[in-house]
């Protein structure tokens, strides 16, 4: 009867200690906002309700259970209840997570998160294990290896997945319009990502892909846009920004990329109920392509920052914004180091679009929306259709010029068509908009 009276009594104390030390926090970031209602009180039957189960667990679970491992679980379940994006970090976790934002970190290259308790993938990375297994957005990830995912917490699962370089694993995958689960083999790697590429697509038009956004992507988009500019002998016709995929990252990073183009007006703000989550970024007086054409491609894997560039480009009429439905995680999550090392990832904020628009569940709707599909090259005939400059005695040009075919730039639009359709639209887009701006 002692032990259980000892049992009740510790838990209970350190519980109402947990419970003290959070709503301290909670009440002064309250504070600078609004004042604490003095009807607000403990609630000491619920808290009496989690220190019975807290000693029974103790005394009665089949194995022996630590305190600390208890109230860790308690901790997660707290915030996992709370949305799918608030987390507990320990702070393995925590660095992990702040390798992530930097660009290079262990894993498979997935952005993931939880949906009816299995992993659901948000994107795969470019250039990573996963995306060259072919991995893809919106797979229902139910096993790993032969462990179910039912069950697990994301954390979980994400520790998992990763492993050590050269590692393999095994994942059962759900996918739409599949009769049944598929299973694919990925070896572990070393995942840098670099976070943006670019090319010339043709002469006057440039490619800028943003896989994700960390730290340093503002920066390497300014190296990126001057490089293509160089190149096209210091300006630019038309610009196509690949986000497709980009599962997002930093907000600071969504800021400077969305600046790069926009040369006054709002950016994105941000709506919570502390006070410091409350942010307005608005542009400053530049643009990196000096008004050239611009079109975004976006589709269901671009999430969070994707959507905050998106939306910016276009509320401010900027660019045309083509492709799927985005993803719709319109939220931003704030990363609060506690005492023991770890971390809190919590929900602290709702971002708007610069006409107010929240894409929370919703996503942004692309201006001109393109089906997932794949064009295919008719078979190639030996007979070419008969024209003019192949009759006999045809009349020349008269202004000198050639009279050949079409030349290699006709078999690289061909190959562009086939490979990426959404991009050869993309730049069909940006040569008409050029035109019409001449």
């Amino acid at each position: 009867m002692l032990k259980k009276k000892n049992i009740f009594i510790l838990s209970l104390g350190i519980m109402l200690g947990v419970f003290m030390g959070i709503c301290g926090s909670v009440f002064a970031e309250r504070g600078k906002a609004e004042p604490v209602a003095e009807t607000e009180t403990l609630p000491y039957e619920d808290l009496r309700a989690f220190t019975e189960i807290f000693g029974r667990i103790k005394r009665d679970y089949v194995e022996p259970v630590s305190d600390k491992k208890l109230l860790e679980d308690a901790i997660r379940g707290m915030l996992s209840g709370l949305d799918p994006h608030s987390a507990y970090l320990v702070a393995e976790e925590y660095q992990e997570l702040k390798e992530g934002t930097t660009g290079q970190f262990g894993g498979l290259g997935i952005e993931v998160t939880m949906e009816n308790g299995f992993v659901k993938v948000v994107s795969p990375i470019d250039d990573t294990p996963a995306q060259r297994a072919g991995i893809k957005t919106g797979d229902l990830i139910v096993r790993l290896d032969d462990q179910p995912v039912k069950g697990m917490t994301l954390a979980d699962a994400v520790k998992l997945m990763r492993g050590e370089p050269g590692s393999k694993i095994l994942l059962t995958v759900v996918r739409e319009g599949m009769e049944a689960p598929l299973k694919i083999n990925i070896t572990r790697d070393i995942i840098k990502v670099k976070s943006v590429k670019n090319r010339m697509l043709e002469k006057g038009y440039g490619y800028v892909r943003i896989s994700s956004f960390q730290s340093g992507t503002g920066e390497s988009l300014k190296e990126a846009l001057a490089a293509l500019k160089k190149e096209n002998g210091g300006s630019l016709k038309g610009l196509v920004l690949d986000l497709r995929n980009n599962p997002g990252g930093v907000l600071n990073a969504a800021v400077e990329v969305s600046d790069a183009f926009i040369k006054s007006g709002l950016i994105v703000y941000t709506e919570g109920r502390i006070e410091n989550s409350e942010m307005r970024f608005n542009a400053a007086p530049d643009d990196l392509i000096d008004g050239a054409a611009m079109v975004v491609l976006i589709n269901a894997g671009s999430a969070s920052a994707s959507e905050i560039v998106a939306g910016a480009l276009q509320d401010q009429k900027r660019a045309v914004i083509m492709g799927e439905k985005s993803f719709g995680k319109g939220s931003v999550q704030t990363i609060l180091p506690t005492s023991n090392g770890s971390a809190v990832k919590l929900t602290t904020a709702r971002y708007y679009t610069p006409s107010g628009r929240s894409i929370q569940a919703e996503g942004i709707e692309p201006d001109i929306a393109l089906g997932r599909v794949k064009l295919e090259s008719l078979e190639k005939t030996e007979f070419k259709p008969v024209k003019e400059a192949d009759l006999s005695r045809h009349l020349q040009n008269g202004k000198g010029k050639s009279t050949d075919g079409e030349g290699e730039q006709g078999e690289n639009k061909e190959a562009l068509e086939t490979k990426d359709y959404p991009l050869y639209e993309a730049l069909t887009l940006l040569k008409g908009m050029s035109i019409m701006h001449k």
